[in-house]
């Protein structure tokens, strides 16, 4: 009975230690994802004359889930018209910041790229995308630093955090 308890203990430790280490591998893809769907926006906006709210829907089909809720939260409040674009960014970005693995740092210069949005003329809006690409190039750097350093800690830490408790109770 103690060995079935023991293995059990090493598989909750290693589980967390994996759902650890899935949160640095996840916040450099989902960096990555912001600055494919930040790089269409732009090239919708400038290029495409096509509406925030349309170009939005675009960019949702092309991501992958938590981002692409996103998208498809902040196109749907553009939609309803009674908002202006800084509030519904902004609204949408509050709604989804709980599914979504990005750092504090990404999640405020998503919140100044937001209060920006839709107030300016296309030249200006293309700058304040590429300034914020910029800045998530810097971030992605990080990101991948990140989980190159600490991915693999994690699941060791898991496995023998798990190995630890079954020697002191054993």
């Amino acid at each position: 009975m103690k060995w079935i308890g023991a293995i059990f203990i090493i598989m909750a430790t290693s589980w967390a230690g994996v759902t650890a280490a899935k949160q640095y591998r996840e916040r450099t893809r989902q960096v990555r994802q912001l600055k494919v769907a930040l790089q269409t926006l732009e090239a919708e906006i400038v290029y495409g004359l096509t509406p925030l709210n349309e170009a939005s829907k675009k960019i949702a089909t092309m991501i992958t889930y938590p981002l692409s809720e996103f998208f498809l939260r902040f196109a749907e409040k553009l939609s309803e018209g009674n908002r202006i674009v800084p509030e519904a960014w902004s609204d949408a970005l509050n709604e989804t910041i709980p599914m979504m693995s990005l750092g504090k740092s990404e999640l405020e210069i998503l919140k100044q790229f937001g209060s920006t949005l839709g107030q300016h003329d296309r030249e200006h809006q293309q700058k304040q995308i590429r300034l914020t690409l910029l800045h998530l190039e810097k971030e992605e750097a990080e990101a991948k630093d990140e989980q190159v350093r600490y991915e693999k800690m994690m699941k060791s830490l898991g496995l023998l955090g798990g190995l630890l408790i079954v020697i002191l109770l054993i």
